[in-house]
């Protein structure tokens, strides 16, 4: 009977080792996932302009990765606490309240149906829609409350990777088990996916959102921030996109009998929005980087799950490792086999 080479073994049994280990420490450090995931996104933003101040201007490191850290929390964090922090506010205050929730949806469809003798939908449709989305809330809720102490963990992780940003870089890249080619591979690319998901995908929720709020504003509807902040996030949604924001608008403004002010949104956002989405689109396409629809839906879906809504980046990025992954197991080991 052939027996397996010792030096086979041991190699099974350190990696079925390691492999445990690093189960054990993921399933109790999970809560630090989106901070090492916030962390590595920032520190991708913020690597060449630390290394412009430290090596081209020569400013002192640690006086340059403070200035780095509060510019980036002034520019990139501080506006989406304040915007997903309204929309929990609003959230928080239709869960409290979800049978008025109920009730008021469907005085606007009965409206709307009596108005224009149309049926939408069923008042057992109805429920069934409004508890799904009490559902959904409920879960982007609970995995959001923790966004105070996420932001915390990831700007302490942010300061170690700057601090030591090539060390880490040179250190992270010589373990990879991977022939030069494919490493320089990885790291072109894990740029690249980080640029595209974390810089286009809110650039094109804030392009559309500030598109919307000037409709809002000078059509006069109620509480035009909120409806900037719903059209910012739906306008990161591929395939409906800001189609989530002003049709819902349209119908309330409808059913409330202000039916000049529902068409107007309602061919605003096909006619303007919709061409604000296919030009910011070919734009980010062209000057950041391409991430897939398909990528994006799906994404945001895991994400908000996960992470609540900072899911809406870490979701695709997530997707995004997986795929290179797969890229890079076929580079390394499929082009060798063929």
């Amino acid at each position: 009977m052939k027996q397996i080479p010792g030096s086979q073994v041991r190699q099974i049994l350190l990696l079925l080792l390691i492999a445990a280990l690093f189960g054990v420490l993921f399933w109790n450090l999970l809560f630090f996932l989106p901070a090492v995931l916030g962390a590595y996104t920032l520190y991708i933003l913020l690597r060449k302009p630390l290394f412009l101040l430290t090596e081209r201007w020569k400013w002192n490191k640690k006086a340059a990765i403070a200035l780095l850290m509060v510019v980036s929390f002034i520019v990139l964090l501080l506006p989406m606490f304040w915007l997903f922090g309204m929309l929990e506010e609003h959230v928080v205050a239709l869960l409290s309240n979800s049978d008025k929730l109920l009730q008021n949806a469907e005085h606007i469809i009965q409206t709307l149906e009596t108005k224009y003798g149309v049926e939408l939908l069923t008042p057992d449709n109805t429920k069934s829609l409004t508890d799904w989305g009490v559902r959904s809330a409920q879960g982007f809720l609970s995995a959001t409350f923790n966004g105070l102490g996420i932001a915390i963990a990831t700007y302490f992780i942010l300061w170690f990777m700057l601090a030591e940003g090539k060390e880490m870089e040179q250190a992270f890249l010589s373990s990879l088990p991977l022939r030069d080619e494919n490493v320089q591979y990885v790291q072109k690319h894990l740029h690249e996916m980080v640029w595209s998901n974390a810089l286009g995908i809110p650039l094109m929720g804030v392009v559309q959102g500030f598109t919307g709020l000037l409709i809002y504003w000078l059509a006069g509807v109620d509480n035009p921030w909120l409806w900037f902040a719903i059209t910012f996030v739906s306008g990161m949604m591929p395939v409906l996109g800001v189609m989530l924001a002003y049709i819902p608008l349209s119908m309330i403004l409808l059913a409330n009998g202000e039916e000049g002010k529902a068409l107007l949104i309602f061919l605003y956002g096909v006619i303007i929005l919709g061409s604000v989405d296919n030009i910011a689109r070919m734009w980010v396409l062209k000057k950041i980087g391409h991430t897939h629809p398909l990528i994006t839906l799906f994404g945001v879906i895991l994400g908000l799950k996960l992470f609540g809504f900072i899911g809406f980046i870490f979701g695709p990025i997530l997707i995004s490792m997986l795929i290179l992954l797969f890229r890079i197991y076929h580079k390394e080991f499929g082009a060798s086999d063929t």
